[in-house]
């Protein structure tokens, strides 16, 4: 009885203590509940008053999951349980979103003139960098949607990027939603050279930069959702140095 007692005074207690707060990420209102402040403080441009339709609950076993996953890629660094619980509540938004037809893509998109391009490949290749490079030319036209993880919405014949929390190192993003023009997989290289290649060429680079739910279901619809991406958005490659000229040569060998 006394071990019962303690189980419900336990669930009352950390039931009291959790944080809440409803955010409209990429056009759904979202209720997350968690453990700190630091993720409220984090999606605070996305706050929003409505009725959720989603809703995400952080508990500390979503912690410790992200520790491990954490631990096995960079096993020297700490991890604090703030820093741990921001990225259990995205993956938890990610496992969600393909229901709802949009999935999480690892990248940095800019607007320009109302369109947005989505650079992307292996960290450290110089996405972020090459995005600064367009803003430095293009100045107040080019627009940061976000610089490490949108989400992208695809319907039958658009694909639509949108800004969210989780925008890098340097929080390089907005609160918009953008039509997706064309994805750039970018390479090292000693000059600036683009070409279009084939969804076919594409597919490798999209499949490896896309969130991969857990779930099932949810992984066997990511996978309709990229065959309908790559039929409704162009892809290039970019062969760059990242010099200012790259930024020339991307731009305009892919606006058309």
């Amino acid at each position: 009885m006394c071990a019962i007692i303690d189980t419900i005074f336990m669930s009352l207690k950390n039931t009291k203590h959790m944080k809440h707060g409803i955010y409209l990420i990429a056009g759904h209102y979202i209720s997350i509940d968690s453990l700190y402040d630091d993720v409220h403080e984090y999606c605070k441009d996305y706050r929003a008053e409505s009725d959720p339709d989603l809703s995400v609950v952080i508990d500390e076993a979503d912690i410790e999951y992200e520790r491990i996953r954490s631990t096995e890629d960079d096993p020297v660094r700490t991890y604090f349980d703030e820093y741990l619980e921001k990225l259990a509540v995205y993956r938890k938004i990610a496992e969600i979103m393909p229901e709802y037809d949009t999935v999480l893509f690892h990248g940095s998109a800019v607007s320009v003139d109302g369109c947005a391009y989505l650079f992307t490949a292996k960290s450290g290749t110089g996405k972020s960098t090459h995005a600064r490079l367009w803003r430095e030319m293009l100045g107040e036209k080019a627009v940061m949607v976000n610089d490490d993880k949108p989400l992208i919405r695809v319907a039958d014949d658009q694909a639509v990027v949108y800004g969210t929390p989780w925008n890098g190192k340097h929080r390089l993003g907005n609160n918009i939603a953008v039509p997706l023009k064309a994805v750039c997989v970018l390479q090292r290289g000693t000059e600036n050279h683009i070409e279009q290649i084939s969804s076919a060429e594409a597919w490798p680079h999209i499949m490896q930069q896309t969130y991969r739910p857990a779930d099932l279901s949810a992984m066997t619809k990511t996978m309709v959702l990229l065959d309908r991406l790559t039929k409704c958005v162009s892809f290039y490659r970019l062969s760059c140095n990242m010099d200012p000229e790259a930024a020339y040569v991307s731009y305009t060998g892919m606006k058309g």
